[in-house]
């Protein structure tokens, strides 16, 4: 198969485009863009900046990619958007390009299923294998870790982190940090244990899922000060790479951790 660009889709000379390549129809592509190969833009899709998405992702029609921050401090400056392989971004989808206020690049890695709708803000870091559902919104500087379920219409206040193997219920605002591994749903936040079937579904083993649940007791449910919570969990638990990523997901926190 070579890359087919339909005859209505206006794609720059300056864009990189791999082999293999499908460009629909009234897809406008821009100069500094470059598509790995096998991707494929359905329809429609406005990809432009400095912009580049990776193998075999599928780029449903009306999706926009690369456009500048909605950041009042922008003013133009030359930032980024990279996007790994084998995504899946439906329609609507909105990722916009970092501003000066980051690194400089909105990142997503592979294996991503990004819902309609979905936008995903300047500066965000998106990790592998995450499901974001409809209209889920991810203001500035929003952390995603790996294998994170976001559900439907939630709101994630900037400069958030949702931890690996987390499950988001739908219609939830998060202003605080949602621990790896946990489940949280709500008006605001709060936690309702672990992702025990979540879990089990990754193939986590009963031995490690009751270490992380007696970490969960103790982080949440025995109301001590968190840096005694911490301390006791590396005196008592085995330490587990699970555990340790909890304890150092949990340190690492700006805004605090949702209980």
């Amino acid at each position: 198969m070579s890359t087919e660009i339909h005859k209505s889709a206006i794609v720059s000379k300056k864009a990189e485009i791999g082999e293999d390549v499908f460009i629909g129809p009234y897809c406008i592509i821009g100069d500094g863009v470059s598509l790995g190969r096998g991707t494929k833009l359905i329809s429609h899709v406005v990809i432009e900046g400095d912009a580049e998405i990776g193998e075999d992702s599928v780029i449903h029609q009306f999706a926009t990619i690369g456009l500048p921050p909605q950041d009042f401090k922008y003013k133009g400056e030359k930032t980024a958007v990279k996007i790994g392989k084998n995504n899946i971004i439906r329609e609507y989808a909105s990722i916009h390009r970092a501003s000066i206020s980051g690194s400089g690049v909105t990142t997503v890695g592979d294996s991503n299923f990004i819902m309609a709708y979905v936008h995903i803000a300047h500066d965000c870091v998106i990790g592998t294998s995450n499901i974001l559902a409809n209209a889920s919104t991810l203001a500035g500087h929003v952390m995603v870790e790996d294998f994170v379920f976001i559900g439907g219409l939630v709101a994630i206040h900037q400069n958030n982190r949702v931890g690996s193997y987390a499950m988001v219920g739908g219609c939830t605002g998060i202003t605080q940090d949602i621990p790896p591994y946990t489940m949280a749903s709500d008006h605001r936040a709060k936690l309702y244990g672990l992702n025990v079937i979540g879990l089990k579904r990754r193939g986590f083993s009963d031995e490690t899922i009751n270490t992380l649940k007696k970490a969960y007791k103790i982080l949440f449910r025995d109301k001590a000060p968190m840096s005694e919570a911490l301390e006791r969990i590396r005196t008592t638990l085995p330490q587990i790479p699970e555990i340790l990523h909890l304890v150092e997901f949990i340190e690492a926190n700006k805004r605090g951790i949702c209980r």
